[in-house]
């Protein structure tokens, strides 16, 4: 069985070609270097004001003051990274309109979390989300979770070559990243606050790219009729096979498992929830983030439509068709906008806002999670000051770190990168971890261990058999999985990803096959497996029979699911509202007080319950009667 896949596009070369990028005028450099001044303005600001006052939960959780607003625009910005702004756009130019549909996961990828995650985490009064794992599990459990977790950070932090190429040498680059972030010395609150300036810079620069394109080209009407003629519009695509890279049910289905793995356990955005000033602020931020995200992904999605109808009338060089596909769109934006001093410097002050927000929230979850996890659990006499000064420290050698990467991913190449690609995979399994303690009462830290374990195993093993089989093969990798092995990390787009030319190309078998699973089932079957190992364990070591369970860090699902049924459904099932208001006097969702701050769960003694016990607050719920 053969399939034929085709293209109109050229057709480019692998993604370690390098091509210089035409120079940048002086207003140019002007608008990028007032990018990174008013950055470091935010960070100094917050980091002198108040200064000697300073306290850890203020560097660390913005002393949990934060409005939904700001905080929405934040996770945002997160989300949006520098690899987003370009390979969105070559996705759709390459390969049309079908990511477009990733929009659909967007809703219950965020209302899941909101209505789920969130109020755990609030209500447990976290600093850092891997304490749930040694709230509901043990201090082992936790250990593991964020030593996962600064791997799966760390592998983000690497500089794309192609910023490198936007604007001069790629350690320029990377020192632009790596350093400006390390300097802020403000915290959270400053983190947040230059998210919102640098939200704001990346949608100015892709809107002046948009109105001056499709300007360019005769009008947003005829952009939307050259991609028609050629086939760049895409409609549904209903097939249901997961070895197809891209179908209507992979974006709208294994999309969620990405959202959650990133919107709903993450630390960067955990954290996010949690500096907000109340748990119904949390909830808007998370909602709040809906339209700005689907505005964000038509923005890139007409980009690539607008730059596919240019190079359509005015074809690329022989220079641009050399180079590596994620260069396609700053060439494309050098095309038009050449002749306008300032908007060349504004669209690449737009990535590197992509890149700085995304690296200055990983350095501060990643400066948290230490301090949090690994440091303070053995040091619990720290002072204050000390904590504060550690964390700065933190902070910036990780921004040191992200240097050292860069330097060493430029020396080493494409291999060296695509192996440090792989630890981008972890989400899936992490996601895992959170929803076998949060949902299964019956799961214990052996199980969570083992569980996490194997979902990490199976996440190498698709990501490195599909590295091995796509360089073992003289032709290129099958479009079904043509991916960036970072993707199920930061929702980043296929930028690595080979085109395919006109012709006949075998359906993988066997293995082969297996590691052509599309990426955006990775964290739908690496949670999987950590959920379903985890069980097997904990049934066959005892569940939780002997350990305490503290019911704050169950989430109710049989109760609420119940609670959605009709009335006469629920008298029927002899649940009533029973099932809700004894959770509510065990504690596992327990009001909050009226200034509406919880005091922190960790002061408190958990309840002595096993799964079992918990399982009698739904016990009622069970169908009693034989006939409906």
């Amino acid at each position: 069985m053969s399939v034929r896949v085709s293209t109109s596009v050229p057709v480019s070369p692998t993604s370690g070609t390098s091509v210089s990028m035409p120079a940048f005028s002086l207003v140019d450099y002007v608008v990028f270097v007032l990018l990174l001044v008013l950055s470091l303005a935010i960070g100094l600001y917050h980091a002198c004001r108040g200064w000697g006052r300073h306290t850890v939960g203020e560097l660390l959780m913005a002393n949990r003051k934060m409005g939904c607003l700001p905080v929405a625009l934040s996770l945002l910005a997160t989300f949006q990274s520098a690899v987003a702004i370009l390979g969105v756009p070559s996705e759709i130019y390459r390969f049309g309109t079908q990511y477009w549909f990733l929009g659909c996961c967007y809703f219950l990828g965020l209302l899941i979390p909101a209505h789920i995650f969130i109020p755990v985490f609030y209500r447990l009064h976290l600093t850092s989300a891997y304490e749930y794992l040694e709230l509901r599990f043990n201090k082992a459990v936790r250990v593991c979770g964020t030593v996962t977790f600064i791997f799966q950070m760390v592998s983000r932090m690497r500089p794309k070559p192609s910023l490198g190429h936007a604007g001069g040498p790629e350690l320029k680059c990377a020192a632009g990243i790596g350093v400006s972030p390390a300097l802020r010395l403000g915290g959270l609150k400053a983190v947040i606050w230059t998210d919102v300036f640098q939200t704001v810079v990346m949608f100015l620069g892709q809107l002046a790219v948009i109105t001056v394109g499709s300007a360019k080209v005769g009008g947003l009407g005829h952009v939307w009729a050259v991609a028609s003629q050629h086939g760049r519009i895409s409609g549904f695509e209903l097939n249901p096979d997961p070895f197809v890279r891209h179908t209507f049910w992979t974006l709208a289905i294994g999309g969620v498992f990405m959202m959650l793995s990133l919107y709903g356990v993450n630390q960067a955005q955990v954290q996010r929830y949690l500096s907000s000033r109340t748990e119904k602020a949390a909830v808007l931020s998370c909602y709040a983030v809906f339209p700005f995200q689907q505005v964000s992904l038509c923005v890139g999605s007409l980009i690539g439509l607008v730059m596919f109808t240019y190079y359509q009338e005015y074809p690329m060089s022989i220079q641009q068709a050399q180079a590596a596909p994620d260069q396609f769109v700053l060439y494309f934006v050098m095309d038009i906008l050449k002749g306008l001093p300032g908007l060349p410097g504004l669209f690449i002050a737009c990535l590197f806002s992509g890149s700085l927000s995304t690296i200055s929230s990983a350095f501060n979850s990643l400066a948290t999670v230490t301090m949090e996890d690994l440091i303070r659990p053995w040091f619990p006499e720290f002072s204050e000051a000390r904590a504060i000064m550690l964390s700065r420290g933190l902070a910036f050698g990780y921004g040191l770190l992200c240097l050292g990467m860069a330097y060493i991913s430029s020396q080493m190449g494409p291999v060296l990168q695509a192996a440090i690609s792989i630890f981008g995979m972890v989400g899936g399994p992490l996601l895992g971890l959170f929803c076998l303690g949060m949902f299964f009462p019956c799961a214990n830290p052996p199980g969570a261990i083992v569980g996490l374990l194997s979902g990490l195993v199976m996440a190498f093993w698709i990501g490195i058999g599909s590295i091995v089989t796509s360089m073992g093969s003289s032709m290129p990798p099958s479009s079904t999985n043509g991916s960036n092995f970072s993707l199920p990390t930061n929702l980043t787009v296929a930028t690595a990803t080979t085109l395919m030319p006109l012709t006949t190309v075998s359906r993988p078998t066997g293995l082969r096959r297996f590691y052509s699973l599309s990426y955006l089932w990775y964290s739908a079957h690496n949670s999987t497996t950590v959920i379903v190992v985890g069980l097997i364990v904990s049934l066959l070591t005892g569940r939780m029979r002997g350990r305490s369970l503290n019911p704050a860090t169950i989430y109710p699902v049989l109760p609420k699911f119940l609670a959605l049924l009709p009335l006469s459904w629920q008298k029927r099932l002899h649940c009533g509202s029973y099932g809700q208001d004894h959770l509510m006097d065990t504690g596992v969702f327990p009001e909050k007080p009226r200034n509406g701050v919880l005091g922190d769960s960790r002061d408190k003694e958990p309840m002595a319950l096993d799964d079992t016990a918990y399982q009698g607050s739904s016990s009622t719920c069970i169908l009693q009667e034989t006939s409906l």
